[in-house]
Protein backbone atom coordinates (compact mmCIF):
# COMPACT_ATOMS: atom_id res chain seq x y z
CA UNK A 1 0.00 0.00 0.00
CA UNK A 2 0.92 3.22 -0.91
CA UNK A 3 1.68 5.63 2.33
CA UNK A 4 2.31 8.69 0.48
CA UNK A 5 -0.53 10.17 -0.51
CA UNK A 6 -2.03 9.46 3.52
CA UNK A 7 1.30 11.87 4.54
CA UNK A 8 0.86 14.55 2.28
CA UNK A 9 -3.14 14.84 3.90
CA UNK A 10 -1.52 14.44 7.36
CA UNK A 11 0.52 17.20 6.86
CA UNK A 12 -2.06 19.65 5.22
CA UNK A 13 -4.26 18.59 8.04
CA UNK A 14 -1.79 19.62 10.15
CA UNK A 15 -1.20 22.84 8.45
CA UNK A 16 -4.38 23.63 8.41
CA UNK A 17 -4.66 23.10 12.29
CA UNK A 18 -1.23 25.28 13.29
CA UNK A 19 -2.93 28.19 10.63
CA UNK A 20 -6.39 28.24 12.50
CA UNK A 21 -4.53 28.03 15.91
CA UNK A 22 -2.45 31.27 14.53
CA UNK A 23 -5.21 33.03 12.96
CA UNK A 24 -7.29 32.37 16.10
CA UNK A 25 -4.12 33.80 18.09
CA UNK A 26 -3.68 36.86 16.15
CA UNK A 27 -7.63 37.69 16.62
CA UNK A 28 -6.83 37.52 20.40
CA UNK A 29 -3.82 39.38 20.25
CA UNK A 30 -5.90 42.32 18.28
CA UNK A 31 -8.95 42.27 20.47
CA UNK A 32 -6.70 42.89 23.88
CA UNK A 33 -5.17 45.55 22.20
CA UNK A 34 -8.16 47.56 20.76
CA UNK A 35 -9.52 47.46 24.29
CA UNK A 36 -9.52 50.76 25.63
CA UNK A 37 -11.68 52.99 28.16
CA UNK A 38 -13.06 56.68 27.64
CA UNK A 39 -12.76 58.73 30.48
CA UNK A 40 -13.80 62.31 31.71
CA UNK A 41 -11.53 65.20 33.59
CA UNK A 42 -13.65 67.67 35.10
CA UNK A 43 -11.51 71.01 36.13
CA UNK A 44 -13.55 74.18 38.19
CA UNK A 45 -12.43 77.14 39.77
CA UNK A 46 -14.14 80.23 41.37
CA UNK A 47 -13.64 83.54 39.98
CA UNK A 48 -14.80 86.78 40.25
CA UNK A 49 -15.36 89.31 37.58
CA UNK A 50 -12.91 91.70 36.19
CA UNK A 51 -15.16 94.48 34.65
CA UNK A 52 -18.33 95.87 35.65
CA UNK A 53 -20.67 97.90 32.87
CA UNK A 54 -23.86 99.07 34.15
CA UNK A 55 -26.24 100.63 31.50
CA UNK A 56 -28.55 103.14 33.04
CA UNK A 57 -31.60 104.21 31.28
CA UNK A 58 -33.37 107.42 32.38
CA UNK A 59 -36.61 108.92 30.66
CA UNK A 60 -38.07 112.74 30.87
CA UNK A 61 -41.72 113.32 29.33
CA UNK A 62 -43.15 116.86 29.13
CA UNK A 63 -45.90 118.86 26.94
CA UNK A 64 -43.03 120.81 24.94
CA UNK A 65 -39.58 119.92 23.82
CA UNK A 66 -37.14 122.57 25.52
CA UNK A 67 -38.15 121.76 29.16
CA UNK A 68 -38.10 118.16 28.28
CA UNK A 69 -34.47 118.42 27.19
CA UNK A 70 -33.97 120.46 30.43
CA UNK A 71 -35.27 117.58 32.47
CA UNK A 72 -33.06 114.88 30.78
CA UNK A 73 -29.94 117.34 30.90
CA UNK A 74 -30.37 117.19 34.63
CA UNK A 75 -31.16 114.00 35.17
CA UNK A 76 -28.03 112.66 33.18
CA UNK A 77 -26.02 115.27 35.25
CA UNK A 78 -27.50 113.68 38.53
CA UNK A 79 -26.61 110.24 37.43
CA UNK A 80 -23.00 111.60 36.79
CA UNK A 81 -23.10 112.74 40.14
CA UNK A 82 -24.15 109.38 41.45
CA UNK A 83 -21.57 107.36 39.98
CA UNK A 84 -18.85 110.00 41.09
CA UNK A 85 -19.95 109.66 44.58
CA UNK A 86 -19.29 105.57 43.66
CA UNK A 87 -15.65 106.11 42.78
CA UNK A 88 -16.73 106.48 38.90
CA UNK A 89 -15.38 109.32 37.49
CA UNK A 90 -17.28 110.61 34.13
CA UNK A 91 -14.49 109.52 32.04
CA UNK A 92 -15.73 105.96 32.86
CA UNK A 93 -19.60 106.96 31.62
CA UNK A 94 -20.17 107.11 28.10
CA UNK A 95 -23.52 108.31 26.49
CA UNK A 96 -24.77 105.56 24.28
CA UNK A 97 -28.19 106.56 23.44
CA UNK A 98 -30.29 109.20 23.24
CA UNK A 99 -33.81 109.45 21.63
CA UNK A 100 -36.73 111.74 21.18
CA UNK A 101 -40.47 110.73 20.90
CA UNK A 102 -43.46 113.17 19.74
CA UNK A 103 -45.89 111.08 20.50
CA UNK A 104 -48.85 113.17 18.49
CA UNK A 105 -46.36 112.23 15.15
CA UNK A 106 -47.29 108.50 15.93
CA UNK A 107 -50.27 107.64 13.99
CA UNK A 108 -50.28 104.34 16.47
CA UNK A 109 -50.74 106.37 19.51
CA UNK A 110 -53.90 106.23 21.32
CA UNK A 111 -55.69 108.57 22.85
CA UNK A 112 -53.21 112.31 23.37
CA UNK A 113 -51.66 112.25 26.73
CA UNK A 114 -51.03 115.26 28.56
CA UNK A 115 -47.07 114.93 27.93
CA UNK A 116 -46.18 115.25 24.09
CA UNK A 117 -42.68 114.56 24.35
CA UNK A 118 -40.90 111.73 26.01
CA UNK A 119 -36.94 111.85 26.02
CA UNK A 120 -34.50 108.87 26.74
CA UNK A 121 -31.23 108.53 27.57
CA UNK A 122 -29.00 105.70 28.68
CA UNK A 123 -25.92 106.32 30.06
CA UNK A 124 -23.40 102.84 30.48
CA UNK A 125 -20.44 103.14 33.27
CA UNK A 126 -17.70 100.87 32.64
CA UNK A 127 -14.83 99.88 35.29
CA UNK A 128 -12.16 97.43 36.09
CA UNK A 129 -13.66 97.83 39.62
CA UNK A 130 -16.55 96.12 39.59
CA UNK A 131 -17.14 96.13 43.32
CA UNK A 132 -17.93 99.72 42.56
CA UNK A 133 -20.97 98.83 40.24
CA UNK A 134 -21.80 96.68 42.76
CA UNK A 135 -22.00 99.23 45.43
CA UNK A 136 -23.52 101.83 43.59
CA UNK A 137 -25.91 98.98 42.30
CA UNK A 138 -27.36 98.89 45.84
CA UNK A 139 -28.23 102.47 45.93
CA UNK A 140 -29.72 103.08 42.83
CA UNK A 141 -32.77 104.15 45.17
CA UNK A 142 -31.17 107.60 45.53
CA UNK A 143 -31.70 108.19 41.66
CA UNK A 144 -35.55 107.57 42.32
CA UNK A 145 -35.45 109.83 45.38
CA UNK A 146 -34.30 112.81 43.32
CA UNK A 147 -36.57 112.37 41.28
CA UNK A 148 -34.72 110.87 38.31
CA UNK A 149 -37.11 108.24 36.29
CA UNK A 150 -35.42 104.83 35.77
CA UNK A 151 -36.40 102.49 32.76
CA UNK A 152 -35.63 99.27 30.89
CA UNK A 153 -35.87 98.37 27.53
CA UNK A 154 -33.85 98.69 23.91
CA UNK A 155 -32.47 95.66 24.88
CA UNK A 156 -31.13 96.68 28.53
CA UNK A 157 -32.31 95.57 31.63
CA UNK A 158 -31.83 98.06 34.88
CA UNK A 159 -28.78 96.42 36.48
CA UNK A 160 -24.86 96.03 35.97
CA UNK A 161 -23.77 93.02 33.94
CA UNK A 162 -20.40 91.45 35.38
CA UNK A 163 -17.80 90.16 32.72
CA UNK A 164 -14.52 87.99 33.57
CA UNK A 165 -12.01 88.14 30.65
CA UNK A 166 -9.03 86.57 32.10
CA UNK A 167 -9.79 83.02 31.00
CA UNK A 168 -6.21 82.93 29.36
CA UNK A 169 -4.58 82.97 32.46
CA UNK A 170 -5.86 80.07 33.88
CA UNK A 171 -6.37 78.05 31.24
CA UNK A 172 -3.04 76.37 31.24
CA UNK A 173 -3.11 74.94 35.06
CA UNK A 174 -7.53 74.26 34.89
CA UNK A 175 -6.39 71.85 31.43
CA UNK A 176 -3.63 70.07 33.15
CA UNK A 177 -6.01 69.37 36.57
CA UNK A 178 -8.58 68.06 34.41
CA UNK A 179 -6.34 65.67 32.20
CA UNK A 180 -5.16 64.68 35.34
CA UNK A 181 -8.47 63.98 36.91
CA UNK A 182 -9.19 61.76 33.47
CA UNK A 183 -5.99 60.36 34.37
CA UNK A 184 -6.95 58.85 37.60
CA UNK A 185 -10.19 57.89 36.69
CA UNK A 186 -9.15 55.27 33.90
CA UNK A 187 -5.92 54.48 36.06
CA UNK A 188 -8.83 53.06 38.90
CA UNK A 189 -11.05 51.79 36.27
CA UNK A 190 -8.36 50.10 34.90
CA UNK A 191 -7.43 48.64 38.34
CA UNK A 192 -11.05 47.20 39.20
CA UNK A 193 -10.79 45.60 36.04
CA UNK A 194 -7.02 43.84 36.32
CA UNK A 195 -5.99 45.93 33.39
CA UNK A 196 -2.69 48.56 33.31
CA UNK A 197 -3.22 51.58 31.42
CA UNK A 198 -1.71 52.32 27.71
CA UNK A 199 -0.98 55.00 25.82
CA UNK A 200 -3.39 58.02 25.28
CA UNK A 201 -5.21 56.99 22.32
CA UNK A 202 -7.40 60.15 21.49
CA UNK A 203 -8.37 63.21 23.27
CA UNK A 204 -10.84 65.84 22.68
CA UNK A 205 -10.67 69.62 25.11
CA UNK A 206 -14.38 70.38 26.02
CA UNK A 207 -15.31 74.33 25.39
CA UNK A 208 -14.98 76.78 28.76
CA UNK A 209 -17.68 77.56 30.12
CA UNK A 210 -18.11 80.75 32.98
CA UNK A 211 -21.09 79.68 35.00
CA UNK A 212 -23.21 81.51 37.73
CA UNK A 213 -21.46 80.47 41.05
CA UNK A 214 -25.60 80.64 42.26
CA UNK A 215 -27.48 78.34 39.82
CA UNK A 216 -30.91 79.79 40.33
CA UNK A 217 -33.77 80.21 38.07
CA UNK A 218 -33.75 83.87 37.07
CA UNK A 219 -30.25 84.90 38.07
CA UNK A 220 -28.36 84.75 35.19
CA UNK A 221 -24.46 84.33 35.11
CA UNK A 222 -23.89 87.84 33.76
CA UNK A 223 -25.56 89.64 36.72
CA UNK A 224 -23.40 88.11 39.34
CA UNK A 225 -20.12 89.05 40.46
CA UNK A 226 -18.56 85.89 41.47
CA UNK A 227 -18.61 82.72 38.78
CA UNK A 228 -17.27 79.31 38.54
CA UNK A 229 -14.92 78.53 35.38
CA UNK A 230 -15.48 74.75 34.31
CA UNK A 231 -13.41 72.65 31.70
CA UNK A 232 -14.27 68.85 30.78
CA UNK A 233 -11.90 66.82 28.51
CA UNK A 234 -12.50 63.70 27.39
CA UNK A 235 -9.34 61.10 26.95
CA UNK A 236 -9.21 57.65 25.58
CA UNK A 237 -6.77 55.39 27.25
CA UNK A 238 -5.34 52.20 25.56
CA UNK A 239 -5.36 49.19 28.11
CA UNK A 240 -3.33 46.30 28.75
Amino acid sequence: MNQRPLIHVLILALAIVLAGAAIGSGVQRFRLADRSVVVKGVAERPVKADIALWPVRIVASGVELAPTQDKIAADQRAVLRFFARHGIDSSRVELLSLEVTDKRSNPYEGAPSAARFAISATLVARTDQPEQIRAASQDVGELVAAGVALTSGAGYGTGPTYLFTKLNDLKPAMLAEATDNARDAAAEFAKRSGAHVGALKRASQGLFEILPRDQAPGIPEGSQLEKVLRVVTTLEYVLQ
